[in-house]
């Protein structure tokens, strides 16, 4: 007797029913695991009896269906029949079962009804299993085939000492795919008729020479971000929302064998000693790998994707981050070289932003671009693109971006772009930018243009210079022009909540004036957050300064009765 299992994806995988009871959840000590998010821990539970089943509601948040209806106790679940949870459908095939016999089945079903179902630790094939619980079923055998033939494929072939030297990528491969093949042909008789030979060996090579479970989420253009609490953890950002992924690793080691192939290219290390690394892929999307004894359930990696086609301004107006008259207030400001702080808290789309806003820069001046993983990619050709560097195994030969900074000084720059700043490496800035070197543009985590400014206080007396406040103060109003908030909201999606101009002090108090602020008037019946990008009517105090060097504005987008949406 087994079940079909169809994903909302449309994936199907099938659980042999060998055992008497059966629990059916999200949390990985189920006997069949789901991945769906409507789904409970422990969310349902199967008990076999006599050659028929009996489905059962554990308590679960959005409950369990059979043939439409939501359950309340035992029911029992007939050949061909359809349980639900969540999007995820379930239908119970083989064995003996009639109608005839429903009658005999409800009378041994009231027998029962105090029967508690058990939990036997099986984990789903989704998961990867340990060695006690290999031996428990079908349901894990593709986990452990998998891993049987990787073992395999490293006695054949040295995959460490395989190096993938420019222009021998596909003749390794090659030559490990036939390896993986020829061990898949040995061991045929213990493969399941229905596992996809082919898909197999995709999975083996990409854990052999690639990023393992990672590679098929990376080629998804719609995958965001990607996030690998554990082994077989792995959640995605998709459209602005977070879900567990089907993808799983073998084991522990080869989710450190993937970070190892990450950070070893860019001269990074990660080890007991330094268990923790930032990085980059060859795309530019940014790597933060975190490994045990830090990570407690195995290595960890969080991956921000990178589009592969850099975002243009038309893009940002599309997705709705900003409008027309923002995009050209902003292009302007670039021009007459005011400096720009793009805040907002992680994942809110201050780096795509900078990427873009930079692009306004002209084609015939230098620019330095400092970053503690190199991130941007920016059109024009004139550029020095500077890397943090980590201290090496004897905690000495770091360069910290404050060095870098310092030396970006010396390098004739007509701008200087930092990715993030967040330590004393801001004062450095704000000289830079009041000493010649305007037009200056970075990034920073804030919550509101106001923050911005109490964060950049902090972040000079970081550098541990022994600065009255007021003199900060007047360094960072001197320094910065133009606050650009960013904001990820409900529905996932980033929006600019606010242009600030910084208008100088009065008193102790750095002064604002906001130029646009997005309003939000509400939430629409499919989710996605509602409202306008408005003008305040208030006009930048350089404006003036603008029509002497011969730049036009349209007035009209300061109009207070401009809302687009």
């Amino acid at each position: 007797m087994r079940i079909i299992v169809k994903e909302a994806s449309g994936k199907e995988r099938i659980f042999e029913l060998e055992q008497e009871t059966v629990t059916i959840g999200r949390e990985k000590d189920c006997d069949l695991m789901i991945s769906d998010p409507r789904a409970s821990r422990h969310h349902a539970g199967l008990r076999l009896k006599d050659n028929k089943v009996y489905l059962k509601d554990l308590g679960s948040g959005n409950g369990t269906y059979l043939n439409g209806e939501k359950i309340a106790k035992e029911e029992l679940w007939p050949l061909g029949a359809e349980a639900k949870i969540g999007h995820l459908s379930m239908v119970l095939e083989g064995g003996d079962i009639s109608e005839g016999s429903l009658q005999e089945d409800k009378e041994d079903k009231d027998e029962d009804e105090k029967t508690e179902v058990k939990q036997v630790h099986i984990p789903a094939p989704a998961s990867m299993p340990s060695d006690k619980a290999a031996s428990k079923g079908k349901v894990n055998q593709l986990s452990d085939i998998r891993i049987k033939i990787h073992k395999q494929l490293i006695q054949r072939i040295d995959l460490k000492s395989l190096t993938f030297e420019k222009g021998k990528e596909q003749e390794v491969r090659n030559r490990t795919e036939k390896a993986a093949r020829g061990i898949i042909k040995e061991m045929a008789g213990s493969i399941p008729k229905q596992v996809d030979i082919e898909d197999l060996v995709k999975d083996v090579l990409n854990e052999a020479l690639g990023l393992g479970a990672l590679e098929d989420l990376l080629n998804d253009d719609d995958v965001t971000e990607i996030m690998v609490n554990r082994k077989d953890q792995i959640y995605i950002e998709k459209k602005g929302k977070l879900q567990l992924c089907e993808k799983t690793f073998s084991s522990d080691e080869q989710v450190m064998a993937v970070i190892e192939r990450i950070v070893g290219p860019i001269g990074r290390r990660i080890d007991e000693s330094m268990p923790l690394v930032d990085a980059r892929l060859k795309d530019g999307s940014r790597v933060n790998a975190i490994i045990p004894p830090l990570a407690l359930k195995g290595p960890s990696i969080t991956i921000r994707k990178f589009s592969k086609t850099p975002f243009t301004i038309d893009d940002l107006i599309g997705f709705g981050t900003l409008n027309e008259g923002i995009a050209e207030f902003l292009e302007v400001c670039v021009l007459s070289r005011k400096n720009i702080v793009i805040s907002g808290g992680t994942g809110s789309g201050k780096t795509t932003l900078l990427n873009v806003v930079s692009s306004y820069i002209p084609r015939d001046e230098r620019i330095v671009t400092i970053e503690d993983a190199a991130e941007l990619k920016m059109p024009q050709e004139h550029i020095v693109s500077l890397e943090a560097r980590p201290p090496n195994i004897e905690g000495k030969g770091a360069i910290a971006i404050r060095d870098l900074v310092k030396n970006a000084l010396r390098m004739r720059p007509d701008r200087i772009v930092i990715g993030e700043c967040r330590g004393g490496e801001a004062l450095d800035m704000l000289q830079a930018m009041n000493t010649g070197h305007d037009g200056s543009l970075t990034t920073a985590h804030a919550n509101s243009p106001r923050d911005v400014l109490s964060r950049l206080e902090t972040m000079v007396l970081m550098s541990g210079m022994d600065l009255p406040v007021r003199a900060i103060r007047e360094q960072v109003s001197s320094a910065i022009n133009i606050i650009v908030q960013e904001a990820r909201l409900s529905d996932g999606s980033r929006r600019i909540v606010a242009v600030t101009e910084v208008t100088g002090m009065e008193g102790e108090v750095i002064t604002l004036q906001d130029i646009f602020v997005f309003k939000q008037t509400g939430i629409g019946q499919d989710g996605k957050v509602q409202g306008a990008f408005t003008a305040t009517g208030n006009i930048p105090s350089f404006v003036s300064q603008l029509e002497a060097k011969g730049m036009h504005l349209d007035m009209k987008i300061f109009e207070e009765k401009r809302a687009e949406k």
